[in-house]
């Protein structure tokens, strides 16, 4: 289903004209990928910081266009409309079986992926692993701290209003 999604979301992104809606795709397929990886792997962690990453250079992104093109209207594309129907109809009678199943399977399948998730976070909080984490804790509370220091609230704002 997942991966039905971004191929769903990459064949989207073609018909789009408008940067705002560009953006909410790109942040659409990021949190798609990013279920993705963290659904292969038994942890989030590279997941997560690949969301982290890219939200933080989409946000960049949205503040740039935002000052470039703020009013711009958005048109719904006709190509994209008419394409969207039998996309979406695809994709839900393909995944129609999966989820069937799913809903059937034995629930001591489901016990034992939980056990196994637990097993790998026991591994961030116990002895060795509870020291790094407090360790980067610390030191992302002290950057927060030093940012907002540094960081200069009597420049105004990017785009100054005519």
């Amino acid at each position: 289903m997942m991966i039905s999604s971004t191929l769903f979301l990459a064949a989207i992104f073609i018909w789009i004209k408008h940067p705002m809606s560009m953006g909410l795709t790109i942040v659409l397929q990021t949190v798609s990928i990013a279920l993705i990886t963290g659904s292969l792997f038994m942890s989030f962690w590279f997941s997560y910081l690949l969301f982290i990453i890219v939200i933080g250079g989409l946000m960049i992104l949205f503040i740039y266009m935002t000052t470039i093109a703020s009013n711009e209207p958005i048109f719904l594309s006709l190509n994209l409309t008419l394409s969207m129907v039998p996309m979406t109809m695809a994709v839900l009678l393909l995944n129609s079986d999966q989820n069937l199943e799913k809903i059937a399977s034995d629930p001591s399948q489901i016990m034992q992926s939980l056990v196994k998730f637990l097993m790998t976070i026991n591994k961030y909080l116990d002895f060795p692993g509870n020291m790094v984490l407090l360790l980067m804790v610390i030191y992302l509370f002290i950057t927060l701290i030093a940012v907002v220091k540094i960081t200069n609230f009597k420049q105004g704002p990017l785009r100054i209003k005519s």
